[in-house]
This record gives structure tokens, sequence and C-alpha cells, in this order.
């Protein structure tokens, strides 16, 4: 007689049920060198299919503006709300971010124009084999050579290399950022305090060449969800605001212009109880056999002791596989997590365990990570909120 139901061992989550990212068709890597593509720069490919080619383009990149938060504030967002059906070339539909959807790896899927196992930022702590350590690929702690990190040309390079009128309007902070060299760098870049100043110029940037490549880049609203939560509403306040801008900048688009509003993840928040938040620092069944735990809550690069990969990969499925996708690094890479290619550099990055969150909890590090553990907001996994981002459009 078969066991009843609930005596039988859960089934953890299967690697394949993971909804990959759409590399090559409609991620944020797809972008710019579609862009680029319509505006005659040798070597690109114009993979998003849906997008009309435009000879001045400005990407608006919004961090932590996902598509389901779009969808789900018309109140505080009722601009973007009305461009949501030109999203995607006019489908409606979203783009996706990249695995892990977090800033650095993000940012530099926009700027290279490669998926992370190219361009080799893929997570926001990972090992580097050099040394052993944890390498912090958003403050670049502890510091690395960056060109060896991410070797490849940025498509704002390529482009200015063709005669494109090249420019990244941002925060004077990020200007001799080493992620913003190794991503978001070529042509000038222009330090604008404030969204209304960094809008105003981007527009004028697009006017000042026949061809225009320009990106401007708002931060304020993810740090408000990591703080406060996109329930709260200081995060709906910034989105407010954020609204405004696009519609400002839109107003002033010279002609023969695309503007797109993206962004480089969405987020969720997550209670502050132990069953949504399970803490690395006190578990010992999940601390067991690793050397160094990476990555970021929702979506984690665990890394095991020589030989005891195999032990972590087992523990972590048993305790964890009913809410996060549980992979060894092997099975990542085939089901194509990181993208199609995983460069013989970027490799040894990757945990030796992957955890992916399906549902709305975090493994935490209370003493490692003060910080990051005290946030409401988060992201970094494959579920649809952090997973989809916008591609709304507005041409003159």
């Amino acid at each position: 007689m078969a066991a009843p139901a609930a005596w039988d061992d859960p089934e953890p989550l299967a690697v394949s049920s993971a909804p990959v990212p759409e590399y090559g068709s409609g991620s944020l890597a797809d972008l710019l060198p579609t862009l680029a593509a319509g505006m005659g720069v040798p070597g690109m490919t114009a993979s998003i299919t849906e997008l009309t080619p435009a000879d001045r383009n400005c990407v608006f990149l919004i961090d932590g503006l996902g598509w389901e938060q779009i969808r789900s504030h018309p109140d505080e967002a009722p601009y973007l709300h009305t461009l949501l059906g030109s999203s995607r070339g006019g489908t409606g539909r979203p783009i996706t971010a990249g695995f892990p959807a977090t800033t650095a790896t993000s940012l530099a899927s926009v700027g290279t124009g490669l998926a992370p196992g190219a361009h080799g930022l893929p997570g926001y702590t990972v090992r580097n084999p050099d040394t052993g350590e944890l390498m912090n690929q958003l403050r670049w702690q502890p510091w690395t050579p960056p060109r060896p990190w991410q070797p490849y040309p940025t498509i704002f390079q390529l482009a200015d290399a063709a005669g494109v009128h090249a420019a990244q309007v941002s925060s004077p902070h990020f200007e001799t950022t080493p992620l913003t060299k190794v991503a978001l760098s070529g042509g000038r870049f222009h330090g604008r305090l404030t969204g209304e100043e960094r809008v105003d110029f981007a527009a004028e940037q697009l006017a000042a060449g026949d061809r225009s490549l320009v990106y401007t880049y708002y931060a304020e609203l993810d740090g408000a969800g990591h703080r406060y939560g996109v329930a709260s509403d200081t995060w709906r306040g910034q989105l407010m605001y954020v609204d405004r801008l696009v519609q400002r900048l839109a107003e002033q688009l010279p002609p023969r212009s695309a503007l797109y509003v993206t962004a480089d993840h969405g987020m969720v928040d997550v209670p502050f109880d132990e069953q949504h938040r399970i803490d690395f620092d006190e578990d010992w069944e999940l601390s067991a056999g690793v050397a160094l735990l990476g990555g970021e809550g929702r979506a984690r690069h665990v890394y095991a002791v020589p030989g005891a990969e195999g032990d972590v990969l087992t523990c972590w499925r048993e305790v964890l596989g009913e809410q996060f996708w549980v992979a060894s690094r092997e099975e990542a890479v085939a089901a194509g997590w990181f993208g199609p290619h995983i460069d013989e550099r970027v490799y040894a990055r990757l945990g030796d365990v992957i955890a992916a969150a399906r549902d709305d909890v975090l493994i935490i590090a209370s003493e490692r990570e003060p910080k990051e553990s005290a946030m409401v907001g988060n992201h970094g996994s494959m579920t649809p909120a952090e997973q989809l981002v916008p591609l709304l459009e507005v041409r003159s």
C-alpha cells in the first residue's frame, strides 16, 4: 500500500522549471546591439526584432522599475501606464533582465550586449578564482583590475568608433567607478546631480549628432524599495517622481528619436520572520561544507569546501528545494541560466551550487551581511516580479 500523501517526501523544484531569461531575442543584453544595428554600427545584430530603427536612441534605465510594479501602480505612474502598450515595439510585452536580476549584472549586460556568462559579472558577489575571495561587483571590493575582469568592448565604444555620438548622463559619482568603466564607458560621460538635469541634458545630447546613442540612469527608486519596500509610501512617491521625469524627457525628444524606458530588475518585499528569512549564519545544515556564501538573498552562489560539492548540493536541495530552484554549477550552465555560452574565465566565478528563489523568501546572512539582511525589498531571482522589465517606447 502506498504511504499517505502527507508522509511523502517533498519533491524539489526541477531545475528545468525555472523560467530562463530570453537571451538572444528579448533580454537586456539584446537592447543596445539592436539599437546600434539600426544605426549601422558594424558587427551588431538586431536581436529584438520588434524594434524599429531610429537615428537617435535614448535608453533611460530606472533602477528597480519592474514591469509588474508599473502595472500595479496606475495611479502613481499614469504616464508610464499609458506607455505599457508601446513596450517591446508595440507588442505590449516586457523583456527579461537576465540572471541574476541584480544591478551589476544587468548594467554589464546592457552596456556590453552580452549575457552574464560572457561578460563575467554573474552576481552581486562572486568568488574571484585568482584570490579565492568574494568580489562585490557593484562596489568593486576588494579592488580588482577592471579590464581583465571584463575584457569586452562596450556598445558605446563600438558606436563611438563608428561615428555615432555616444553619451552617458548620470550621477557624477558614477563617472570613475570600475563598474562604469567595464560596463558603460565609451563616448562622453556627463555628470548631472538631479533627475531633471539628467533628462534635460540627455535630450540635448540626443540632438548633438545625426546619429546618437544616449544613456541616462536614475537609482533612487531602487534605494527606496530596498529600505522601505515597494508597498511603502516612500517608494510610491519615488515612482510618481520617476513618472514625471519620463514624461519630461519624452516631451523634449528631438526629431528622428526613440526613447526606451527600461530597468535592471524588479523587486519583491519579503516579510521579517524566520519562515521567510532563512539565516545562513545560524543554520548548521546549510552552512555545513560551505567555504563562501556569495550572491544575494534571492540568488545565491554557494562555494563548497573542496570535495564537499555533492553533499552541499544534496543538503541545499533537501532543505530549500520546495522554495528555491537549487542547481549545481553544471546544471545551471546547461539550463542556460547565465546565457547560451560561459567564458572559461567566468566558469569558476559561478557557485558550486546556485539557489534561486521561487517563493517570497530569502537566504540572509545576519552576521556577514547585516545591511543586506535588513532590506525590505529584494531581487535577484527569475520570478516575474524580479525578472520582467519594461521596454516602453516614445518616438518623435
